[in-house]
């Protein structure tokens, strides 16, 4: 039957909104290119650049191909662990379960940004083969496998499941779980297998400050990223024209702008306790530690952005510093290298998100999100708010599978490549740099003649003293 004219509307509208959140969150990419351009040394400022390019297109061809099947896979062998339909897009658009090329474009957009948080967690001492393995068996099979627990309608996890976990569901609205605590926790398993670079500990385990080379790209990577956040997390409605029963002016479109407070407020909050926590610690104003301060309230909010109040938002950006600002010091007890702190930020603070929505999520939001808010439904909500333990027991549970996922996959996958050296470049290629000893020259034009522009040149200098 065709459709009516007010329905090829609705479609439309919707259509364009996720859409545009899609490039929105495209836009991302650019934030975490210019975030880890600046956070790396000069030397290594091409490398990061373009490994940041290939996340973008290895993950595209992967998505495609692998990744969209497993994650949103339905049909008649269906099952709560793993899709198995759409490769290579086939039989899409499927008006049966709702998928069309735009949903496709979205969920593309997510999977290629975890491949580019564990890339800054092995920054400046990896081999770009490397690279191009492990973002493609990330994107292509480790993400999209917890991607369909918890989003897709068949998913084991997922909060629209006809079976529901706990009588609830695990709540992860955006991805602090799926999206950034997967990222974090294989990044951490490549920075502990690879080990520090070079300088980073002295002979006592003291840690020696490697700084950035430019904290202008740094803030512009922020304010990016914060900007590609409207995208990521209000436009996980997938639908703005949505309205609530019982209702004569509220719907999604309401709910999409709460939620874009409420991601504002997280990451503010964030970055105002760092400001203050770092300058109590250190002794300084620090700018660097504030953008990822910011960052860590919005991975935090990702979970929850649609079912708390404004007011909890403020809450979880301020314990979101606080973790950032601990795991950062346990780090560096522990030799932990990671150049953009991203195991920290986007593990510590994602799992930490997903905690705290079990703790405030609220029922009316929880329905309007999940229930289209429907009246008369009942649904476990968050704990502190009076919805019992069953919420925070499925959050808990998340949290839980997704590290032992990712560490029984990127673990081995990582060990492996180290096994056969091609994880790790050779110290002689990190003091000179990635720029120059992997990619044919400098991200930057040196106006010094003797500046080595190639690899071999560095060589003969050092061969030679010079």
């Amino acid at each position: 039957m065709a459709a009516s004219w007010e329905e090829s509307v609705e479609y439309s509208i919707n259509t364009i909104y996720l859409l545009f959140s899609a490039y929105l969150v495209f836009v991302m990419q650019l934030g975490f290119a210019m975030l880890c351009a600046g956070s790396v040394r000069a030397k290594n400022a091409l490398n990061i650049m373009l490994t940041n390019v290939v996340d973008a297109v290895v993950g595209s061809l992967s998505f495609y191909l692998f990744g969209f099947a497993f994650a949103f896979g339905e049909g008649a062998r269906s099952n709560p662990f793993i899709g198995t339909s759409f490769f290579a897009l086939s039989d899409i658009p499927s008006s049966s379960y709702g998928y069309d090329y735009c949903f496709f474009l979205f969920q593309w957009a997510f999977a290629i940004a975890v491949a580019g948080i564990t890339s800054g967690s092995i920054a400046e001492r990896t081999q770009f083969s490397a690279y191009l393995i492990f973002s493609c068996f990330l994107s292509g099979f480790v993400y999209p496998v917890v991607a369909h627990w918890v989003w897709s309608d068949t998913g084991w996890l997922s909060p629209n499941s006809s079976n529901l976990l706990l009588g609830s569901g695990a709540i992860d609205f955006a991805g602090s779980g799926v999206v950034h605590l997967v990222g974090g926790v294989a990044g951490l398993w490549g920075a502990f297998i690879e080990g520090p670079r070079v300088g980073r500990f002295d002979a006592f385990g003291k840690p020696i400050p490697i700084r950035g080379h430019n904290a202008t790209l740094v803030v512009l990577g922020t304010f990016l990223l914060w900007f590609g956040w409207f995208g990521f997390n209000p436009g996980s409605f997938d639908k703005i024209l949505v309205a609530y029963p019982d209702t004569s002016d509220q719907g999604n479109w309401t709910a999409v702008g709460r939620t874009a407070v409420v991601t504002t407020l997280a990451g503010s909050t964030a970055g105002i306790v760092t400001l203050f926590g770092r300058r109590l610690l250190v002794g300084h104003w620090d700018a660097l530690e504030v953008c990822n301060g910011v960052l860590g309230g919005f991975v935090a909010i990702t979970s929850g952005c649609a079912v708390v109040e404004p007011w909890a938002a403020v809450l979880c950006g301020f314990f979101a510093a606080w973790v950032l600002i601990g795991l950062n010091i346990l780090a560096l007890k522990l030799q932990f290298d990671d150049p953009l702190e991203a195991t920290q930020l986007h593990g510590g603070c994602g799992a930490w998100g997903l905690i705290f929505t079990g703790l405030f999520a609220k029922e009316e939001f929880v329905i309007q999100a999940y229930n289209s808010g429907t009246v008369g439904t009942v649904r476990p909500y968050g704990l502190l708010m009076g919805g019992g333990w069953g919420l925070l027991g499925a959050q808990v549970i998340e949290v839980l599978v997704i590290a032992g996922w990712v560490s029984l996959t990127m673990g081995p996958l990582f060990y492996a490549l180290h096994s056969l050296q091609i994880l790790r470049i050779s110290v002689d290629e990190e003091i000179a740099g990635l720029d120059v000893s992997s990619h044919g020259g400098h991200a930057y034009v040196h106006s010094d003649e003797n500046h080595p522009r190639f690899y071999a040149e560095y060589v003969s200098l050092r061969d030679n003293g010079s």
